[in-house]
């Protein structure tokens, strides 16, 4: 009996410590959360460049125009969502066009866009992803050139989803869908192509 209630006493004393650990192992699982868990993702190449320059062209900023409507929803086949974040990679010396790609919508939605990793740095934006709260549905513009190697990152095959593992310079249009597990693994991949027709005087859906 006194075995009994000295143990009740010392569990009493134990009491604030286990309260403590046990709201310090919660606060470790939500920041081991992975954030790409269960979403659909969305891989663009930047809007069509000028022969010369940093810039878009014509057609390039009227494609970037008109994702404002194109993305808000988006609805491709059986698709159909809203995107709910915006990524793309940072300006360099010889382009800014991921980020003038998306810079229409980021400001016709008030999503913040965000600039953190450049287009060399796949992992990085990969884990910023991971690791960051954002939207179910985010959206990345990138570099033609360096999307294979954000492919790898991410998990996907370049061979699957590019002929030749590459995306094709003359591009423009086509739109990669990853699709994310409940634990934040890649469950599907596949490419499809906008139903946008672009021109520099007229834009059509």
């Amino acid at each position: 009996m006194q075995k009994s209630i000295l143990t009740s006493i010392d569990m009493l004393k134990m009491l604030p410590s286990l309260i403590l650990l046990a709201l310090s192992s919660n606060a470790v699982a939500q920041s081991a959360h992975d954030h790409l868990a269960d979403n659909t993702l969305l891989l663009i190449r930047h809007a069509e460049k000028p022969s010369v320059g940093a810039m878009l062209n014509e057609a390039g900023a009227a494609r970037a125009e008109a994702y404002t409507s194109y993305f808000e929803p988006f609805h491709e086949g059986t698709l159909r969502f809203k995107v709910d974040a915006l990524y793309a990679g940072a300006d360099s010396d010889n382009s800014n066009r991921p980020r003038l790609t998306l810079e229409p919508l980021s400001k016709a939605t008030g999503l913040p866009l965000h600039l953190d990793a450049g287009t060399k740095e796949p992992d990085k934006l990969v884990a910023l992803l991971r690791n960051d709260e954002h939207g179910m549905h985010p959206l990345v513009a990138w570099r033609h050139g360096q999307i294979p190697a954000l492919l790898k990152s991410f998990g996907a095959d370049p061979e699957e989803l590019l002929p030749g593992g590459k995306w094709p310079d003359e591009v423009y249009d086509w739109i990669i869908v990853l699709r994310f597990d409940h634990a934040g693994k890649l469950a599907g991949e596949s490419r499809i192509v906008e139903s946008l027709h672009i021109n520099a005087a007229k834009t059509q859906r």
